[in-house]
């Protein structure tokens, strides 16, 4: 219990401090102090001890990208813990019931139709109905199973991956794809206030419950006539648990795009610290994605500035490698 909490706090502590000097981080010369004056001055209505320049450079720009990013990582990781659960499958993560596809879909439509102001909302209901589609079809010879659910999965994400791709290879003109490829790879370049609302409200409404599940996945990792055994009602749960999720993911998707890595890796080196334990994991979880979803669009927008990476190519340069070596630590240690 000791450890848990040594790492909860430390982790706490970790996302605060990334979140500060994360907002430090730029071409404009900000302290702590400063970031935390402006701050502050908004939050109590007070005239701000920064010029009109660096202020919004803190409250308009950096803040709630970072913040942003935060929620973002957050969520994913925690999904990714829920999903590895319910399924079983280790090599779960928040996108495996084809959400991402069906986001890319809902996304590309929207930015080739030239009304790139609904893209969340675009996004969001190409995830939602991938999501059904999955359900739908995994439920439709029998009661909803894990093996079920992924073999169904694969199946609406390949077929939504496949719609987009005709999509952008029959439309896509001229620069147009820059803005495309740049979605699908995933950003936060233009998160603002709306954005890091959408974020943060989602984790509100639908991570903070998820966090409190950890009694209920505990039961499933012995299967699901153990669960029953223990009063989980098997089938409703799992549907509960798997809907939550993909409308965590729906909504950190239609504001960030498709970060991968993120909900696969955190929850496998969180777990080798504190254990399997779900009512650890998942909020252990979170935090740790916060602190690295932060620090990795942090190095997306500063690496080569003035130019910019998605920040999904910096999720997958670290958490391939690293992903990798937890998979030789666990072997080594089996």
């Amino acid at each position: 219990m000791t450890r848990i909490a040594i790492a909860a706090t430390a982790l706490g502590a970790a996302l605060v401090a990334s979140i500060t000097l994360a907002v430090m981080v730029g071409s404009a010369d900000i302290g702590a102090a400063d970031v935390w004056g402006s701050v502050i001055a908004h939050l109590t209505g007070q005239p701000s001890p920064l010029d009109p320049l660096h202020d919004g450079i803190v409250w308009q720009l950096r803040l709630p990208r970072v913040l942003t990013a935060a929620a973002v990582g957050a969520g994913l990781a925690l999904v990714g813990c829920v999903m590895q659960a319910v399924t079983r499958n280790q090599l779960a993560d928040p996108y495996l019931l084809g959400l991402s596809s069906g986001a890319s879909l809902g996304a590309v439509a929207v930015l080739l139709l030239g009304v790139g102001i609904l893209l969340p909302v675009a996004a969001f209901g190409g995830a939602t109905l991938a999501l059904l589609a999955t359900l739908g079809l995994a439920s439709a010879f029998g009661p909803l199973t894990p093996t079920r659910t992924v073999l169904a999965g694969v199946a609406v994400s390949a077929f939504a991956a496949a719609l987009t791709s005709f999509v952008i290879f029959w439309t896509v003109t001229g620069d147009s794809y820059r803005e495309i490829l740049g979605w699908l790879l995933g950003s936060l370049a233009g998160a603002r206030w709306p954005e890091a609302t959408i974020a943060g409200v989602a984790m509100l409404v639908i991570g903070v419950p998820l966090v409190l599940t950890g009694r209920v996945l505990d039961a499933f990792a012995f299967g699901d006539r153990a669960a029953a055994s223990l009063g989980v009602p098997v089938t409703g749960a799992r549907w509960a648990l798997l809907g939550a999720g993909a409308l965590l993911t729906g909504a950190l998707v239609a504001v960030s795009g498709s970060i991968g890595f993120v909900g696969l890796v955190l929850p496998h080196a969180v777990r080798l610290i504190i254990g399997p334990g779900n009512r650890a994991l998942l909020p252990l979880s979170a935090l740790a994605g916060g602190v690295f979803l932060v620090w990795a669009d942090t190095l997306a927008r500063a690496a080569f500035d003035p130019r910019e990476l998605p920040v999904g190519i910096v999720t997958a340069l670290i958490g391939a490698p690293v992903f990798a070596a937890l998979l030789l630590r666990r072997r080594s240690l089996a």
